[in-house]
């Protein structure tokens, strides 16, 4: 009787879970946004940490900080032109600084010479285009007089018997009270947030796990505060039932993402360049295929692609970025049925050399995105009987086929459409 009612309370645990993250696995894609006083420095969100700089010099940050032209609703508009869904905010970066009007700290944007609750307007200019709401919050904190100083800290020593010596007064109870008084701020102050993105564990020497953030019991009080919020997975709690949503890969290759981690659905997270903060000098921009490629390769194993902006210290997304996103958009606008609502390919379907498939279970439509376009022939592998029309998704023109034995070929044009990667759309 007991194994019964365990099975069937699983059953309805899984339900539950499907139900609350259909949203997301529906919308395949999302903007994060990386601002915060580090954007002034321009010289990447870290720079407080790779340059070993004390909380007095960082205060000039603090001092100028002024996004006179800062206007959410610009960010939200470009977003959905994009066709991102979603979009996920640092309310507070490792440095400490709070786009928020917290009562816990005068570290905040509202005591800057801007004096707005960023995070507020952020969330009512989203929300009014149909965005759904997520709040990056930082695990870390390199202003806070009691978090301890470990190998992530700007004050990190060069000898680890140096540690207990800095850390004397130092109090991580302190600490994770701050955290809770705040996170709570967060989930109750704004609404309805569907996404919490908490960064990051490193546990072991002079690192920081589940124990010094009180993850269990933290995780609990976000669940209890919005009960349909989806958590990340770096509350180094793998391992423990519910201890996560999705799994965030981050920086990954294309070709290096897996259809799950850990039994987890996952979100890549990827920048347009080397940096998530504005790195002013910062040079290594993907290119627009990069971009489509990373998008498509994580809808085609399952995932989702969050997709990273950093906006100056004016508060505006840098021509690069916004340029970015307008080609993706572009894209977006004829060829997002291939994204949406869409996951891997069935078994059986052999993906095309030089392609990558993704395929919408309640259509019953599988998409071909042709990577490396060549008209004339391509050969689909034991798709003979499968196919009842085949069409390019940007203007539903037909795509002539032949059978071959079990073969199905299609008969490409052999000028290329003008998208970096054409889509053809099969209708099963």
């Amino acid at each position: 009787m007991l194994a019964r009612f365990t099975f069937i309370l699983l059953l309805l645990c899984n339900y539950c879970f499907a139900q609350k993250i259909d949203w997301w696995q529906h919308d395949r894609f999302g903007m994060f946004i990386h601002f915060g006083l580090y954007a002034d420095a321009a010289r990447h969100e870290w720079v407080k940490n790779h340059e070993r700089l004390s909380n007095e010099q960082y205060q000039v940050y603090f001092d100028q900080f002024n996004p006179d032209l800062f206007n959410p609703k610009e960010w939200a508009r470009q977003a959905k032109a994009a066709g991102m869904k979603y979009a996920v905010l640092t309310t507070k970066h490792h440095e400490g600084f709070c786009l928020f009007d917290s009562k816990f700290t005068d570290y905040k944007s509202t005591n800057t010479a801007i004096r707005r609750d960023l995070v507020r307007e952020f969330v009512d200019a989203f929300r009014a285009e149909g965005i759904k709401i997520g709040f990056y919050y930082s695990l870390l904190d390199w202003h806070h007089p009691d978090f301890t100083i470990d190998t992530h800290h700007p004050q990190r020593p060069s000898a680890d018997t140096a540690y207990a010596r800095l850390n004397k007064g130092r109090d991580m109870e302190k600490y994770r009270q701050y955290m809770r008084n705040q996170i709570t701020e967060l989930l109750t102050k704004y609404g309805k947030i569907d996404i919490l993105w908490l960064d990051f564990s490193y546990p072991g020497p002079h690192g920081k796990g589940r124990d010094d953030w009180g993850s269990v019991a933290l995780l609990k009080m976000i669940r209890k505060l919005q009960p349909d919020i989806l958590v990340d997975n770096r509350l180094d709690l793998a391992g423990v039932p519910g201890g996560a949503d999705f799994a965030t890969p981050e920086q990954v290759k294309p070709e290096d993402l897996k259809s799950n981690y850990d039994g987890l659905p996952f979100e890549t997270c990827q920048t347009f360049s080397g940096s998530w903060g504005y790195y002013r000098d910062e040079d290594t921009w993907k290119t627009n295929f990069q971009l489509l490629k990373l998008l498509i390769t994580a809808v085609s194993k399952s995932g989702n692609l969050i997709l990273n902006v950093g906006p100056t210290g004016r508060g505006v997304f840098d021509y690069r970025a916004t340029r970015a996103l307008d080609s993706i958009g572009q894209w977006m606008h004829f060829n997002d049925r291939s994204i949406y609502n869409c996951q891997e390919a069935p078994a059986g379907y052999v993906t095309p050399e030089h392609c990558l498939l993704t395929y919408n279970p309640v259509t019953k439509r599988l998409y071909v995105h042709l990577m490396n376009y060549q008209g004339g022939k391509l050969v689909l592998k034991g798709y003979k009987d499968q196919v009842k029309y085949a069409q390019f998704l940007h203007d539903t023109s037909e795509v002539k086929r032949e059978k071959n034995g079990d073969d199905l070929v299609l008969i490409l044009p052999e000028r290329k459409p003008g998208f970096t990667v054409p889509v053809v759309e099969l209708v099963l």
